[in-house]
């Protein structure tokens, strides 16, 4: 799949995207509970929570992973950190402190092929993560 394609409200999905979960989240055929979105971005809860902010910031346009960024992919990647810290503010755990997580590969247990980032807090964090 190209990364250069974009999701807009009067596109259906490419064959390809249909595939992807996070595509069909974001395309409002899968649900979700969202919790903020921009128009770059769209941020929803994480159905298996591991701290009790757990929310997943996704781009709009399919980006397989932080491993296939590139500079075309500059202002979907930006917009993606002023989301998670909107989610943070908005959460509750702007001032307490909260981690924000890109899982790329199999090693670090990536499951959806397309890049989201983890805003992980609510709780004290240790490290190094397990």
């Amino acid at each position: 799949m190209s990364e250069d394609q974009e999701l807009s409200e009067d596109q259906e999905l490419s064959e390809d995207q249909a595939d992807c979960l996070f595509c069909r989240i974001v395309a409002g055929e899968l649900p979700s509970q969202v919790v903020s979105e921009s128009e770059r971005s769209f941020a929803f809860r994480d159905l298996n929570p591991q701290a009790p902010t757990h929310v997943l910031v996704v781009p709009r346009r399919h980006i397989d992973d932080a491993a296939a960024v590139n500079a075309s992919h500059a202002e979907d990647v930006a917009d993606l950190l002023v989301l998670a810290r909107q989610v943070a503010e908005s959460e509750g755990i702007l001032d307490r402190g909260y981690r924000l997580v890109l899982n790329v590969g199999q090693d670090a247990q990536n499951s959806v092929g397309h890049l989201h980032l983890h805003v992980i807090g609510g709780r004290p964090m240790g490290w190094p993560p397990s």
